[in-house]
């Protein structure tokens, strides 16, 4: 299998892992009697063990190696798939999601390492861009996939599915030959350590941390996108799936564009142009106030174009301020991904009079903060010349 395919299957696992499951909330609302609040767990609970697992994997495979790392993550994922298609509460569920979830992030937080293994400079870039394009493609299908699963089977299909979806990750891992030549020493307080030395790294510590702010709406999103547009809107499941899947597709052709721009534009320029997308698209959503679906679909286009334009260019840029720890910095930053990604999905399936203006919120929060610490750090750098 090649590396491009494994390392997209491998970042893909997050997004499948929930954009597939979001048209059957409302359906196990209904079956099983509970607020949105309650079904939006088996999604917040997800990304809080995902994100707390991410920081085990990242400097374990610096210890022993990417490849018994990845294995063991991926068989764990395929046991949380069957639990959670056997569930029968959502507490359940909620359970079965978390050890998934403790699976998941084995692939996600490796991705990231074995392209810094694998590829340097603007390959590297390059490479990221096309996995975004790859990774929006599967959920751009996966929520309409979910919904025919609904229309002529159970919800508890989209489980097996996933799990299918590992078994050939799996098989591509196995196949895969170990990239890491050099590896950490010491026990596991030692392998803890190595944190210490990835955050000591202070400009590492705070690129990662104002880029994984950006996320916040798109997020904020996948968790309320069922509330808005099924309940809110009343639209069936599979045309959901259209509209997500339109969000999906800005992410898709933002990370095509990356590929087509990589070297000709210089990256801080990408990178504060796409913040100023995310703002301005937060206040069209505001101005436009959720009238219509494509009130809320035209916006969201506009934020996960940008974000998918400028991911790859500062996931890349912040890898390039690390030489050592690898995984531990791969992990730190895909768990402040998702840890925003988390508070944002928590935030949005509150009961607000308006989500739309939630999202729209959240949106000028995306991007001001980043462009507030890019701000800071070219101010420190000017002051240290």
């Amino acid at each position: 299998m090649p590396n491009l395919i494994l390392l997209s299957l491998l970042a893909a696992f997050p997004p499948l892992a929930t954009d597939m499951y979001l048209p059957a909330i409302p359906t196990l609302q209904n079956m099983w009697g509970i607020p949105l609040v309650e079904a939006n767990l088996s999604l917040v609970i997800f990304f809080i063990v995902f994100s707390g697992f991410l920081l085990v994997y990242g400097p374990l495979s610096d210890r022993i190696g990417r490849k018994p790392v990845l294995i063991g993550g991926i068989l764990v994922f395929i046991f949380g798939s069957l639990l959670c298609a056997a569930s029968n509460s959502i507490g359940f569920l909620v359970a079965a999601r978390a050890v998934q979830a403790s699976g998941a992030a084995a692939a996600s937080a490796l991705a990231l390492a074995l392209s810094k293994d694998l590829y340097e400079g603007a390959e590297r870039q390059k490479i990221l861009a096309y996995i975004g394009v790859i990774m929006a493609f599967c959920p751009m299908l996966a929520p309409t996939l979910g919904g025919l699963m609904l229309e002529v089977g159970s919800w508890r299909w989209i489980f097996i599915a996933q799990g299918a979806m590992a078994l050939v990750a799996l098989y591509g891992t196995v196949r895969l030959g170990e990239p890491l030549t050099e590896f950490t020493s010491g026990g596991v307080l030692a392998v803890a350590g190595r944190y210490v030395s990835v955050f000591k790294n202070g400009r590492f510590t705070a690129m990662a941390l104002a880029f994984s702010v950006m996320v916040f709406p798109h997020f904020a999103f996948i968790g309320g996108s069922p509330a808005i547009y099924i309940t809110g809107f009343s639209m069936s499941e599979q045309m959901f799936g259209v509209y997500f899947g339109l969000n999906a597709l800005g992410l898709m052709v933002g990370s095509l564009a990356c590929t087509r721009l990589a070297g000709g534009v210089k990256p801080m320029h990408a990178l504060i142009g796409s913040l100023c997308v995310i703002f301005l698209a937060g206040c069209l959503m505001l101005l436009l106030g959720g009238s219509s679906p494509l009130a809320v679909a035209l916006p969201m286009f506009l934020i996960t174009f940008a974000v998918g334009f400028s991911r790859p260019i500062s996931n890349s840029m912040v890898l390039d301020q690390v030489d050592k720890d690898i995984g531990a910095a791969s992990s730190v930053m895909t768990f402040e991904m998702f840890l925003v990604g988390g508070i944002a999905m928590e935030i949005i399936s509150l009961d607000w009079h308006s989500k739309v203006m939630v999202l729209g919120a959240l949106a000028l929060i995306g991007g001001v903060v980043p462009l507030a610490g890019l701000g800071a750090m070219r101010l420190a750098t000017n002051r240290a010349k």
